[in-house]
């Protein structure tokens, strides 16, 4: 008998990716048993108008080079090549057609955005589509007043990430401002961002 495919999709921005990415993605391949998970780059983000995003392909290239040494991680062009605006929903409709009615979809993302989802663009199609993973800082206080909770999709399961307490956009300014970031990220990626003059002058101590 053919075993149902069960894939985790962790979309994201990426700039950079870090370490709490990577371990939220192993975390759910294990805790939910999943045969691999697809990190999705995102091309053009509609929510980060708010501030200056890396290039696609830096953010692709980065993420390449930090889950390369892991068998179960996979990255995807998807959305990158995708012209316009990254819309998640059109990404998961996607997939369901690609892999077919029998895979399980599961989206990782931050439990602060699954508060949000209801929000996105075609919501009750894109929660339809998938199994949501909320992945919590230790500590978080997933407890939901009454009001709250409508606010959420149906399928939504947590899961307690001690690395989480990095974030992409601390990362962003220890770079421009000079500051140590060699373990919140793997040293590749901290490399090509020197390298490349990402978040700050080239040559500056990361």
């Amino acid at each position: 008998m053919r075993k149902t495919l069960r894939l985790g999709v962790m979309g994201g921005t990426f700039d950079p990716i870090h370490f709490g990415h990577l371990v939220a993605a192993d975390e759910a391949l294990v805790q939910f048993n999943l045969d691999r998970v697809v990190f999705m780059p995102t091309g053009q983000p509609v929510r980060k108008t708010h501030r200056h995003v890396s290039s696609a392909e830096d953010r692709y290239l980065m993420t390449v080079i930090a889950t390369a040494s892991n068998p179960d991680f996979e990255v995807s062009r998807m959305e990158i090549d995708r012209p316009g605006d990254t819309y998640t929903v059109d990404t998961m409709t996607a997939l369901r057609a690609q892999y077919g009615a029998g895979a399980e979809l599961f989206f990782i993302t931050g439990a602060d955005a699954v508060r949000e989802i209801l929000t996105w663009k075609d919501a009750d199609r894109f929660i339809g589509l998938c199994t949501f993973i909320a992945a919590t800082r230790p500590g978080y206080d997933t407890g939901l007043s009454a009001a709250s909770a409508v606010a959420l999709p149906p399928a939504v399961e947590y899961m307690e990430v001690p690395a989480l307490a990095i974030s992409s956009s601390d990362i962003r300014e220890r770079v421009r401002t000079r500051r140590p970031v060699r373990y919140l990220l793997p040293e590749a990626v901290a490399s090509y961002i020197d390298k490349n003059g990402l978040y700050g002058e080239p040559g500056a101590d990361i």
